[in-house]
């Protein structure tokens, strides 16, 4: 059997290598990676392929930069030529990117069969591009890899029952593996001189592309009890002219994926707009503060672990005080979704 993997942003390098990994002792698959290229500065992309093992793509489509329509459309015609070429028995995608959706819609024109994994996720914002990608992504597979039961319920609710697996979340399977590799040579030298910090990540447009959302997260940051470690992708860098901080956010270059889980495991709380962050933190019993009006990961909500803040100050700075916390539920899985989401595309494999 031929499976043909589709990545091309971040979060997308770390579910994948974490599958790619049982997939190498599986005979009876072979995998056939194809990289968009959506994410292709070193710091973003061969970080990521060169600290978590993953295999050379065999492909690299370099499609790079570009607005949502563009970007979508070169991904579009150049994983069909890949697809065609290779005639794989099944696609699989991950997430919610615009090579998410370009892979699904590629895969399915050719009769190809997909399967998604992180299939069920809904924030109810269709503003949100993500919210798009994962809704169509969705609803043109033929495979549909949940992580929670609440996804398995929303599938369900979209009459997409019968496509719906749950295998538990892959990201977990990741920290739980990755967590066991950490040591002192993962500490990010700018980080040196702290004893004590809060984590942060920023990257939604809903954030950087609004100044005023942007000055009053970067305001509370000024103004806690701790300095606020900040690792921040160049083009959110260039959007914080005119925005004013002092020096309690530190602001590094973005870090690869052992920096991130050591910042991640040392750190007080973290404050973020990143979907797979909020994740991550609440598997390694971090609360954390989210920077968006909702999130997919509702789980998290329990027990004060996560608090829905958007971009509001004092929210931030009163949520950063809370020191009561509730048991952590295993909504998640148990750390074995890798070896399910193999399975059961070769059941489906099994039962074409």
């Amino acid at each position: 059997m031929k499976l043909a993997t589709i990545i091309g942003a971040r979060p997308q390098f770390i579910k994948a290598a974490t599958v790619s990994r049982i997939l190498k002792d599986n005979p009876q698959i072979n995998e056939v990676i194809i990289h968009t290229g959506q994410h292709y500065d070193a710091n973003m992309s061969e970080v990521f392929f060169k600290q978590l093992h993953i295999p050379e793509p065999d492909y690299n489509l370099e499609v790079g930069s570009a607005p949502h329509g563009k970007q979508t459309g070169r991904m579009l015609e150049r994983i069909e030529e890949v697809l065609i070429k290779e005639k794989p028995d099944w696609l699989l995608t991950y997430g919610d990117t615009n090579s998410t959706v370009a892979g699904a819609l590629a895969a399915v024109k050719l009769h190809i069969p997909a399967a998604h994994v992180e299939a069920g996720l809904r924030s109810f914002n269709r503003t949100m591009p993500e919210e798009i990608n994962r809704v169509a992504t969705d609803h043109i597979s033929d495979l549909l890899l949940a992580p929670t039961q609440n996804a398995i319920e929303l599938l369900a609710k979209e009459g997409l029952a019968e496509k719906a697996v749950f295998t538990g979340d892959v990201m977990y399977d990741s920290i739980l593996f990755y967590s066991k590799q950490l040591s002192e040579k993962h500490r990010p030298k700018q980080i040196n001189t702290l004893d004590a910090f809060y984590l942060s990540t920023i990257h939604r447009p809903e954030n950087t592309d609004n100044p005023l959302r942007l000055q009053s997260i970067f305001s509370a940051f000024s103004e806690a009890d701790l300095p606020v470690v900040l690792p921040l992708h160049p083009r959110t860098r260039q959007l914080l002219q005119g925005i004013r901080f002092n020096d309690n956010v530190k602001i590094i270059e973005p870090v690869g994926y052992l920096q991130m889980i050591y910042l991640l495991k040392h750190s007080k709380k973290v404050l973020t707009d990143s979907g797979g962050l909020q994740k991550e933190a609440y598997f390694m019993g971090k609360p954390c503060i989210t920077l968006r009006d909702q999130t997919e990961w509702i789980e998290t909500l329990d027990g004060n672990w996560n608090f829905i803040v958007a971009a509001d100050k004092d929210k931030i700075l009163k949520y950063l005080h809370v020191s009561e916390f509730g048991p952590i539920q295993k909504a998640y899985g148990d750390g074995h979704a890798a070896e399910k989401i193999i399975s059961a595309i070769q059941l489906a494999q099994e039962g074409k």
